[in-house]
């Protein structure tokens, strides 16, 4: 949690200053290893002033995109994998902005080919060293009590407690928690801290501790109460940020706009909507249609083998919920014995085995099923009896990535209402968070964790690696029943 203060505005300005630098640097360093110490002809005639200038006019561009991934960003520079991941991902479009205007303008800004290479591992390697050098310098000085905001926290929630944890490392925070005015519960154990129990004492001692920040975690039911911690901030010219207790505000996606004069907060139950939707669309389709072509010997050779090994329908079409509570028919290749499948509390009924029907309840498997073919076993290990839900991929009823797709009853048993809702805001998927987790070894409130977390924390990204973890999953045969 990174609040907008002026030291992250100070720190954003040395970092765009200095990556300015460090790719002119990087420029060069190109430029002379090759021209300089390489004998090799170039492949066109050697223009230093002209290469220079060439320079000076990319890298505004170059920083413009990194200003677009976010690179000037507390949330960003302050994760050290975010941060290097988009530095590549920057290195690499400022390298293909250099040859795109090369062959748009007909002219060459590289000499040779292998100072492309050296301009786009070079500014890699440079940013990311620049940029820790920094991070060490921002560091120390909070370290030292140079730079730091001093905070007092205002709240009586659990997020007034949580807040306080994530702002006490001062070396990485920036932020020195002097006070916290609120019950004794919400004061973590270890902060040397001033507590106190009354707003009207807090405010009170602001002058006298030196506050420079005030974060208020809850609004009071006295409107007058509110106004004065607010007016405490404002009379004394310090920054004040409020921040909801309640997890609602701020999981899913948030944006803030004006509404008659008044601020207005929208919340989203998940970042899975606008433009974010259509990708996801577009990506399942393509990618649906390539492994469905890809996999068509798999298919023929499934057939095969169930009609072999176990005669009967192909296809298993079963009931479940998915966007919206829409109801669709999911395919699988059966693994069950034909005349148990359907509705398993029906079907345990029939068998005369309350034992399984007490089990799935439970756990929501059956360890050792009855209704599982030889050939079926095979098919559900290998998780080979999933592929046929590509089609529905394909109709549009799932995603390749999404929450598990789930009979109504089961969300009746196991899920709140709100919890349900939220669940079924996106699309079911293939695969998803709990699959890669552990897959069946987990437990039910552990599954639904992590299927709700989804939900709420969805990026592209997050979907590309959980597919790649799949693929590891399925190989690795992890989980699988």
């Amino acid at each position: 949690m990174y609040m907008l203060s002026k030291n992250t505005t100070r720190y954003s300005l040395i970092l765009l200053v200095t990556d300015f630098l460090t790719l002119i640097a990087s420029f060069g360093i190109a430029y002379v290893l090759r021209v300089k110490f390489d004998d090799r002809n170039l492949l066109g005639m050697r223009d230093d002033s002209n290469y220079l200038l060439a320079t000076l006019s990319i890298i505004p561009i170059w920083i413009l995109v990194m200003a677009i991934l976010g690179l000037y960003s507390a949330l960003v520079y302050n994760r050290r994998l975010v941060e290097w991941s988009k530095i590549a991902v920057a290195s690499f479009i400022g390298v293909l902005l250099v040859i795109g205007w090369e062959y748009v303008a007909n002219t060459r800004i590289f000499p040779a080919r292998l100072v492309t290479v050296y301009v786009l591992v070079g500014s890699f390697l440079l940013v990311i060293l620049e940029r820790e050098i920094l991070r060490f310098i921002r560091q120390l000085l909070f370290r030292l009590g140079y730079g730091t905001s001093r905070v007092l926290i205002v709240g009586d929630s659990d997020a007034t407690h949580d807040i306080a944890v994530s702002l006490a490392d001062t070396k990485r925070s920036g932020f020195r928690i002097v006070a916290i005015a609120g019950p004794a519960k919400v004061v973590p154990k270890g902060i040397n801290a001033e507590h106190f129990s009354s707003i009207d004492a807090a405010i009170k001692a602001i002058d006298n501790l030196r506050i420079t920040t005030i974060i208020q975690t809850d609004l009071y039911d006295s409107a007058s109460r509110n106004q004065r911690i607010l007016a405490a901030a404002q009379t004394r010219h310090i920054s004040y940020s409020f921040i909801p207790g309640e997890p609602e505000f701020y999981a899913g996606k948030n944006t803030v706009d004006v509404f008659l004069g008044y601020p207005i907060i929208n919340v989203s139950q998940t970042p899975l909507i606008g433009w974010g939707a259509v990708v996801k669309r577009v990506f399942d389709i393509i990618a649906a249609s390539i492994l469905l072509v890809i996999l068509s010997p798999v298919f023929l050779i499934i057939i095969i083998l169930q009609q072999i090994f176990d005669r009967g329908p192909i296809l298993f079409r079963h009931t479940r919920l998915t966007q919206y509570s829409k109801p669709f028919g999911m395919y699988k290749f059966r693994s069950m014995i034909w005349e148990y499948c359907g509705d398993q509390r029906e079907v345990f009924k029939r068998m005369g085995r309350p034992d399984l029907l007490e089990e799935y309840e439970r756990t929501l498997k059956i360890k050792d099923d009855p209704r599982i073919t030889k050939f079926g076993k095979f098919l559900r290990r290998s998780s080979l009896d999933e592929l046929p839900q590509l089609f529905n991929v394909l109709k549009g009823d799932l995603s390749l990535v999404g929450p598990r797709p789930i009979p109504k009853y089961e969300v009746d048993a196991n899920f709140t209402k709100s919890h349900g809702a939220l669940l079924l805001s996106v699309k079911s998927g293939i695969t998803g968070l709990w699959q890669v987790s552990g897959r069946s070894d987990l437990a039910t409130d552990q599954r639904i964790q992590l299927e709700l977390y989804y939900v709420q924390n969805w990026t592209f990204w997050l979907d590309i690696k959980i597919l790649f973890k799949t693929i590891l999953v399925v190989l690795r045969r992890r989980g699988a029943s």
